[in-house]
């Protein structure tokens, strides 16, 4: 079976974890400390606040912003439910806007016909690794005096204009769940540019603890432990050679995927470093199989495969019942019946590819 994701741990990350525990120094400490240096530096970022999770990382970014009930908050409906989840932690609206069907990520041109005076801000989801176009959302937020968040969880090491996502807006998250391109096996990154909200976000991941025992405000536990820190700081040093592995495999799936007649392979904008967190392809009526045959038929030939994402955010049973209306965002509807990912990461070699491109082939057929 080639899997669809396959995190890659080594001895270099065991041995981290080791010395970790050898130590005794299990919890927050040295070991993520310096991974948040390192992170912060990798980005070109000033600050960098290691979390828990990705999803923690959204929550606590929101909140270092104070962004509350009453807010609105415009976001993409095609992603992972935490995007619009963490706006939800806040008492706040998601609003949602549609996407471009080319790139699958947030559209400009839409977001402008949701700005109303109850919006705050927007979180600029950058997925399968491409980023969102980050010139247009700057000049949005300038212009409208909106906060704007990044939401990377699938983009470590993607680039617009030669300049890392994570360092656009006024705040940004990262997730290091096992099939990002680098993990800490759960685990997350708050990043900003912006002292007083790293030191916001520092409070709330703590308790609200300013020193031992003196509490200024309503805090959590969201601490990252030294554990998971060693095993990300080892990540990090690999982190752009997956990420060049990943591309090479995306454009070799794409050079055989193109002569395809009914798959449609990723479009890459030509400003971006797409990481291929995701290689996705759409699968288009022309295709004999529609898209979940294709994915039976690709199962029993060994290959492994995954819809991401199958149903629109406002679509979703939670946001039903809060009332969004099922016809909204039409790309993004569109765009749930039709994409399909494929294996691309790390792991994947050469023989894979062909074999993948010929069950392809032979399907089409």
């Amino acid at each position: 079976m080639i899997p669809i994701a396959k995190p890659l741990i080594g001895e270099e990350e065991i041995n981290a974890v080791v010395e970790v525990l050898k130590s005794g120094m299990l919890a927050h400490g040295k070991e993520v400390e310096a991974f948040e240096k390192e992170f912060a530096q990798y980005l070109g970022a000033k600050h960098a606040v290691a979390v828990t999770n990705g999803t923690a990382a959204l929550d606590v970014a929101l909140k270092a912003l104070k962004i509350g009930p009453g807010d609105e908050v415009i976001t993409t409906p095609f992603t992972f439910i935490a995007s619009a989840n963490a706006i939800l932690f806040q008492g706040a609206k998601p609003v949602f806007a549609d996407i471009d069907p080319k790139t699958f990520n947030l559209d400009p041109n839409d977001v402008l016909e949701k700005i109303n005076d109850k919006t705050k801000a927007i979180v600029v989801v950058h997925l399968y690794g491409q980023p969102a176009d980050m010139k247009a959302f700057r000049e949005i937020a300038e212009d409208y005096k909106l906060y704007l968040i990044e939401d990377c969880a699938q983009a470590h090491g993607a680039e617009f204009e030669s300049q890392k996502v994570g360092t656009f807006g006024d705040i940004a998250a990262f997730s290091f769940y096992p099939t990002k391109n680098m993990t800490t096996g759960e685990g997350g990154m708050v990043v900003t540019n912006n002292d007083e909200l790293a030191k916001r976000a520092d409070l709330i991941r703590n308790h609200g603890q300013a020193e031992k025992y003196l509490h200024v405000e309503l805090g959590y536990n969201l601490r990252m432990t030294n554990i998971a820190a060693a095993i990300g700081r080892v990540q990090l040093k690999k982190l752009d050679e997956w990420n060049e592995k990943r591309i090479e495999n995306a454009s070799l799936l794409s050079e055989g995927i193109s002569k395809i007649e009914g798959l449609t392979p990723p479009y890459v904008d030509p400003r971006v470093k797409h990481v291929f967190h995701q290689y996705v392809i759409r699968v288009e009526e022309e295709f004999p199989l529609n898209r979940d045959e294709l994915m039976t038929k690709l199962r029993e030939k060994g290959i492994g495969t995954a819809v991401h994402y199958p149903i629109p955010v406002h679509q979703q049973p939670l946001y039903q019942k809060l009332g969004y209306p099922k016809d909204i965002c039409p790309n993004a509807i569109e765009a749930s019946k039709r994409v399909l990912s494929l294996p691309v990461h790390p792991a994947v070699g050469k023989e894979d590819i062909d074999y993948i491109i010929s069950a392809l082939k032979e399907l089409s057929s």
